[in-house]
């Protein structure tokens, strides 16, 4: 199972965030089932693994925070293996409920701002950004939700499609570049965050584009998230670049091919982030 949650982790067929910090948990609470020869081995099997599933995503600050407290909570004397296994579970049962705690207040808040007869804009694919639209329609407000493609790997279509789905939202999908054309219509920007560290929004590539063309569209930027996700230090960001073949399928014949995962806006563009605490 870690090994397969290593590899969804890596290809980024878990799109959120949050779910894959609860992913990469459980995926290491399957080691509690295994038979080991000593404490000792059972120990060394749980690092190892929290490194690999670290090391799948450095950029996502929940699975590295999660995963460095499940291993945390083991360095400790235990008087037999069981033990170990009992607190291993006992810290991902906490950590499951907290990340999961957090990412439904941090909708209901998100909620709040989403008043009826409201346009906005999100990019990309955000859990707790569609969960937050959910809830503000279940209440009663009609929304028209323009959504960006969120090229290469078009994860847009993906929330394109959930916001479909829900009732009083009218959905409309957009190529990124044209955000420019719909952000004046925008009472909003609704967007996610991978992770806020210091002054800068690390989230998925575009995001930039799209702060800095509401900021001279004078459309309102709100970021929304759990508040374990803003780092004030410890962490350093890395970018991921990706295949190129997910640019261009042909090869590339006297030019190069970047594809970088996430860019970084400076808060300065971002006018409020909401987390599970409410809006900052």
């Amino acid at each position: 199972m870690i090994d397969e949650t290593v590899e969804e982790i890596r290809e980024m067929q878990t799109h959120s965030s949050s779910v894959v910090a609860v992913k990469a948990a459980r995926a290491l609470e399957s080691l509690t089932e295994r038979e080991f020869r000593s404490l000792d081995d059972y120990l060394r099997d749980v690092e190892r693994n929290s490194t690999a599933l670290r090391q799948a995503n450095p950029s996502h600050a929940s699975l590295q925070n999660t995963q460095r407290e499940i291993v945390a909570a083991l360095d400790e004397e235990f008087p037999t293996i069981e033990a170990a296994k009992a607190r291993t579970r006992e810290t991902i049962r906490g950590v499951v409920e907290r990340v999961e705690m957090a990412k439904r207040r941090a909708a209901e808040y998100g909620a709040m701002a989403l008043d009826d007869g409201m346009t906005v804009l999100t990019h990309d694919y955000s859990s707790t950004v569609l969960e937050a639209i959910e809830l503000a329609g279940r209440e009663g407000a009609e929304l028209t939700v323009y959504v960006t493609e969120a090229r290469p790997r078009y994860l847009g279509r993906k929330s394109a499609r959930t916001l479909a789905a829900i009732d009083r939202v009218e959905t409309h999908l957009i190529v990124d570049s044209a955000c420019g054309h719909f952000l004046p219509e925008c009472d909003r920007v609704l967007m996610g965050m991978d992770c806020i560290v210091g002054e800068t929004l690390y989230n998925r590539i575009g995001s930039l584009p799209i702060a800095a063309t509401a900021a001279e569209t004078d459309t309102p930027v709100t970021v929304v998230g759990s508040g374990a996700k803003i780092i004030d230090d410890g962490f350093v960001f890395e970018n991921e670049f990706r295949s190129s073949s997910e640019v261009m399928r042909e090869p590339a014949e006297g030019f190069w091919i970047e594809n970088p995962t996430y860019d970084a806006t400076p808060l300065s563009l971002v006018d409020s982030v909401i987390t599970d605490e409410g809006m900052r």
